[in-house]
């Protein structure tokens, strides 16, 4: 890590220098430690049409969204403003949390996104200050303390300026779009100390932003060292690369990697050769010394739509490793999906969130404990509800919704639950078998001479059976004089005129490549037709060029395609020619569920009759991906452990702008 902290900080330091009009630092706002000012801060940004791909969010960002969601929610607007003054000074105390609660039941699993936290902890107390004595220095002290832990997050050194901002300390990290969680990278476990070199101020008119981060995790015992173990602290390296060419639109690659460890490389060079060469990593095949180390990678999308009900769509696309040969073809791989409307009638909110994942997720022979931090799981929360390194897949759902009172105070309620799917090619004997998680909490805010105060009640049976409940009681003695205003209506803005919602249907033509066993050939499947249907969304971006995001059902083989098109985009040749190209991820459900990219391209003849366009598109799944988990599949063999399906799909569909 110190080699690492020597180039950054160079980096850093000469490009501040080389930077007359450089804006300085920026703070980083709480990440999942006031829910209530978190919640405010993300409908800002949607409403602004500001596309989140990471977090903690900094606040220069939501500084520069506020006069676009102003237009929309002027009380919502005033109200996050007030906040942002208070990292406008030179020293502050922004968060000062205490918690207390009644606690019940009989689970031993940790608070969803809680950095760690249990759900039998009875008090926490959170804080931060923060002093800037110039604009490209800044100086954070936070911590967190709960039944069992304390830990230092929040405390960072910050250096450098808007292209180039170096974070040393104890700074979350979080690669995901989603609000409640991410596959990579999380607030699950606590806070790991780290060096962060990133920006805040998107460059060229691509929005190009980048995030590098070196971190160093927990002790582990017994880590693979060829034909003997070793001991000591894994590193864990993290880069994301994104992009926002369009209003409301986020487009990011995201890979994370640890390493290392008691006797094991932890050289940058070899960290740098290990994310060239993918081969170095995650291969089954090698002694745990030839294997460099573990990763996990994703691509992740996020568009914010303006329209009379305002929205966001997301989507995360993850791998545990490799599928197939090749770097970009991801294996053990997960979704989530997800929309968000923070602006519904004006009093009221609501987000969902999907998520599936595969068996082998965390799991992983070189590490022990995997990607884990003091007993945490790094990542998506379902990583702390089933036996630590179980191989079995599931899903989670998430439904959360709120309402603003006339008095200016807040309701939130969200329903929470999770489901492991095991096969017989995975079986275990647990302790105790898996039961479906259910989590219902209802939470109310309000303010007490002038202090931000709430009660929130979360009742539920975790993914062992086990029940839990929990009364707590808050109150954020760094937010005095808080602004809380009496809801009023806010007049309608006006939607973009180059905002372009469509429905299409139509007929697709398919044949599956199948790739299924060593004995048996390869084969093409016979051509069918099946059913098309499609939701989808664009914006123009130039004179002539749209892009968007669309969301396709199709049967595929007589099995479901659900496909996700992250990246349409479109051409408009003639007012009624137009042609696009489009890149995404397809789950084809064949007996379990297989995952993989796809690509395509097609030609659309606009306004056929008003607001109807006519379509062709044609489209390549490349190997989608699953590991042998149905009944109905082959026994597995060592030189394939996975089944994986092409797909030709040529589509002629019609479609209705709105």
């Amino acid at each position: 890590m110190k080699h690492l902290l020597a180039v950054v900080s160079s980096v850093s330091l000469s490009l501040c220098a080389g930077s007359a009009a450089a804006r300085g630092v920026t703070p980083y706002l709480p990440l999942n430690l006031a829910p209530e000012v978190e919640r405010q801060i993300e409908r800002v940004l949607i409403l602004a049409g500001k596309p989140v791909i990471r977090r903690p969010i900094p606040a220069a960002l939501v500084l520069e969204a506020l006069p676009a969601a102003c237009k929309r929610d002027a009380m919502l607007c005033a109200e996050v403003r007030a906040y942002l003054a208070r990292y406008m000074e030179t020293s502050g105390v922004p968060l000062l949390k205490v918690s207390g609660s009644i606690v019940g039941g009989d689970s031993d699993r940790v608070v969803p996104n809680a950095h760690g936290r249990p759900n039998d902890s009875a008090w926490e107390v959170a804080a931060a200050a923060f002093y800037q004595p110039s604009d490209y220095l800044l100086l954070n002290l936070g911590g967190i303390a709960y039944d069992g832990r304390t830990a230092a997050t929040g405390t960072t050194l910050s250096l450098g300026f808007e292209y180039a901002q170096l974070d040393i300390g104890y700074r979350d990290h979080w690669f995901s779009p989603f609000e409640h969680s991410s596959f990579l990278i999380s607030t699950e476990a606590p806070t790991l100390p780290s060096i962060t070199l990133s920006n805040y101020q998107p460059i060229s008119r691509l929005g190009l932003t980048y995030e590098f981060f070196a971190a160093r995790m927990s002790k582990q015992e017994n880590i693979r060292y060829f034909d003997t173990v070793t001991s000591g602290r894994p590193r864990l390296a993290g880069v994301q690369f994104g992009i926002s060419p369009g209003a409301g639109f986020g487009l990011a690659i995201n890979r994370v990697m640890q390493y290392g460890g008691g006797a094991r490389s932890a050289g940058l060079s070899d960290l740098l050769g290990a994310f060239i060469d993918n081969n170095s990593v995650n291969r089954g095949d090698t002694a745990g010394g030839e294997e460099f180390g573990n990763q996990i990678a994703s691509v992740t999308a996020s568009m914010a739509v303006p329209a009379n009900v305002p929205f966001v769509v997301r989507l995360e696309y993850a791998g545990e490793d490799n599928s197939y040969g090749g770097n970009y073809r991801l294996g053990d791989s997960a979704i989530t999906l997800g929309l968000d409307f923070p602006h519904i009638g004006e009093r009221y909110d609501l987000g969902f969130e999907l998520s599936e994942w595969h068996n082998a997720w965390y799991v992983q022979g070189i590490y022990p404990l995997g990607l884990t931090n003091e007993g945490q799981v790094l990542g998506h929360w379902f990583g702390d509800q089933r036996q630590f390194a179980d191989q079995v897949g599931g899903w989670s759902t998430l439904l959360a919704a709120g309402y603003r009172t006339d008095r200016g105070d807040t309701w939130r309620a969200s329903y929470r639950t999770l489901g492991f799917v095991e096969s017989r090619r995975f079986q275990r004997e647990p302790e105790f078998p898996y039961a479906q998680l259910h989590e219902f909490s209802l939470s109310y805010g309000t303010g007490w001479k002038g202090f931000p105060v709430g009660a929130k009640l979360t009742v539920g049976r975790d993914a062992l059976g086990e029940s839990f409940g929990r009364l707590t009681g808050t109150v954020d003695l760094g937010l005095g004089s808080s602004l809380r205003l009496p809801y009023r209506a806010d007049g309608q803005w006006a939607v973009p005129g180059d905002l372009e919602l469509h429905i299409d249907v139509g007929a697709t033509s398919s044949r599956v490549y199948q790739i299924i066993s060593a004995p048996a050939p390869d084969s093409w499947t016979d051509r069918r037709t099946g059913h098309h249907v499609a939701l989808g969304v664009r914006r123009a971006v130039s004179q002539r060029g749209d892009l968007g995001v669309q969301l396709e059902l199709d049967d595929i083989d007589e099995h479901d395609m659900l496909s996700f098109r992250l990246l349409d985009y479109r051409y408009r040749f003639t007012p009624h020619f137009a042609a696009n190209a489009f890149f995404g991820v397809g789950r084809y459900h064949r007996d379990a569920p297989a995952h993989g990219w796809y690509v395509g391209t097609g030609l659309q003849w606009r306004n056929v009759i008003p607001q109807w366009d006519a379509g062709l598109d044609a489209r390549y799944y490349d190997k989608l991906s699953r590991n042998r988990v149905a009944d109905t599949d082959p026994d597995p063999v060592i030189d394939r452990p996975r089944i994986h399906f092409d797909v030709e799909a040529v589509t002629v569909y019609l479609s209705r702008r709105f």
